[in-house]
C-alpha cells in the first residue's frame, strides 16, 4: 500500500512538471543516490529472504515505471519548448532584405581560366603537382648542371637539410610538372601545369610567390612550327585581337634546345599597352624543343620522341591585359582593389562567347 500511494504520488508530479528543470529535480527526487526509491532499495539487505522475494520486483518495478514516465515527460517538454521557439523565430520574408554583395574573381584566377579555356580547345589537358619538391624534379631531371646559378640560396628557398644532406625546395618553376608527367604517362602528351611557384625576389614587378602557367607537347613529329603556331594562336586568343605579329629571339634554358623568347609587337597609348599593333618587341614568355637530355632522364627515347615546352607568367600577363601597375598589388588582399579590378564569378571564360567581359 506504501508503494502504490509513493507511485501515485510521483506520477501525478510527473505529469505536473512543467519545464526540464523542474522535471530533473523530480527526478532526482525519486531516483538519485538519495532519492525516495533509491532509499528504500536500500531496506532489500535488512529484511528476511522470503520478504526480499516480494518487495525486491516491487521496488524494481516502481523504479522502472517511474524513469519511463519522466523519459516520456522529457519528450513532451522538449517538443513543446520547440514549438514555443519556432513561435518565438517567425520571420516575415515579405521585408525588404539587404543588397547581396556578390564576391569578385581575383584577376590570376580570371587569366588561369582563360588561359585554360584556350589551351582546352587545342586539345590541352591540365596537370598539377606539389609545391615543395626534391633536387632531382626541381632542377637535375631539367638538366640543370650542378654549379647552376638557380641552385644558389639567393634564387631558391630551400628547406633544412634531411639526415642524407638532401634538401627539399619551394619549386621554382612549374617545370618539375613536366617531369612527373613525362615519368608517369606514355606519349603523345599534351598538357599544360598552372600553378604557383617560388623565388627570391620582390619589386614591381616580381614578388616571391607567383604564379606559372607551363605547356607541355610530346609525341613523334612535333617539331618548331608547331610551337610558334600554337603560342602565336594563344596569343591572339588571349588578348582577343585578330591577329600578332610575333618573332622568337634565341635564348638559353637547360631545359630545351634550341630554346627561344617569343616577343610580340605593341604600342604605348598613355598608360594603356595594346598587344597586336606598333611598333614596339614585347617579351613575353619562354619556349624550345624539350632538351634531348630531359627525354632521356624521364625515360624516353630522344631518337623516337621529342616535343616543345613553353611558360609565362600568369601574373604578368594579367598586368598586361588589365593594365594593372604593380604586381605586388596582386596579394595586398584590399577589397577595394578587388572590386575595381575583379571579375564577375557568374562569367566563365570561353573561346566561344568571349573570354573577358
Amino acid at each position: 500500500m506504501e508503494l502504490d500511494e509513493l507511485e501515485k504520488d510521483l506520477t501525478e508530479k510527473v505529469s505536473a512538471a512543467s519545464d526540464e528543470a523542474a522535471l530533473e529535480g523530480l527526478r532526482v527526487h525519486a531516483l538519485g543516490k538519495k532519492g525516495v526509491i533509491s532509499e528504500k532499495m536500500k531496506v532489500l539487505g535488512k529484511v528476511s529472504p522470503e520478504e526480499r522475494k516480494t518487495l525486491g520486483p516491487a521496488l524494481n518495478g516502481l523504479k522502472t515505471r517511474i524513469g519511463d514516465a519522466i523519459a516520456a515527460r522529457k519528450i513532451v517538454l522538449e517538443d513543446a519548448a520547440l514549438e514555443a521557439r519556432l513561435a518565438t523565430e517567425k520571420v516575415d520574408i515579405t521585408l525588404p532584405v539587404r543588397p547581396v554583395q556578390k564576391g569578385r574573381i581575383h584577376p590570376v584566377t580570371q587569366v588561369m581560366e582563360e588561359i585554360a579555356a584556350i589551351f582546352a580547345d587545342m586539345g590541352f589537358e591540365i596537370r598539377e603537382g606539389p609545391d615543395i619538391e626534391d633536387d632531382f624534379h626541381n632542377f637535375t631531371a631539367l638538366n640543370f648542371p650542378p654549379d647552376h646559378p638557380a641552385r644558389e640560396m639567393h634564387d631558391t628557398f630551400f628547406f633544412n637539410e634531411k639526415e642524407d644532406n638532401s634538401r627539399m625546395v619551394l619549386r621554382t618553376h612549374t617545370s618539375p610538372v613536366q617531369i612527373r608527367t613525362m615519368m608517369n604517362e606514355k606519349p603523345p602528351l599534351r598538357v599544360i601545369i598552372p600553378g604557383r611557384t617560388y623565388r627570391c625576389d620582390s619589386d614591381q614587378t616580381h614578388t616571391p610567390m607567383f604564379h606559372q602557367v607551363e605547356g607541355l607537347v610530346i609525341d613523334k613529329t612535333t617539331h618548331m612550327g608547331h610551337l610558334k603556331g600554337t603560342l602565336k594562336e594563344f596569343v591572339a586568343a588571349f588578348f582577343e585581337v585578330d591577329s600578332v605579329e610575333t618573332r622568337f629571339r634565341p635564348h638559353f634554358f637547360p631545359f630545351t634546345e634550341p630554346s627561344a623568347e617569343m616577343d610580340v609587337k605593341y604600342e604605348r597609348m598613355g598608360n594603356e599597352i595594346r598587344i597586336g599593333q606598333g611598333d614596339d618587341w614585347m617579351e613575353i614568355l619562354g619556349s624550345g624543343m624539350v632538351h634531348p637530355n630531359v627525354l632521356r632522364n624521364c625515360g624516353l627515347d630522344p631518337d623516337e620522341y621529342q616535343g616543345f615546352a613553353f611558360g609565362m607568367g600568369v601574373d604578368r600577363l594579367a598586368m598586361l591585359k588589365y593594365g594593372i601597375p604593380d604586381l605586388r598589388d596582386f596579394f595586398a588582399a584590399d577589397a577595394r582593389w578587388l572590386e575595381h579590378y575583379g571579375f564577375d564569378p557568374l562569367d566563365q571564360p570561353n573561346t566561344a562567347t568571349g573570354l573577358s567581359r
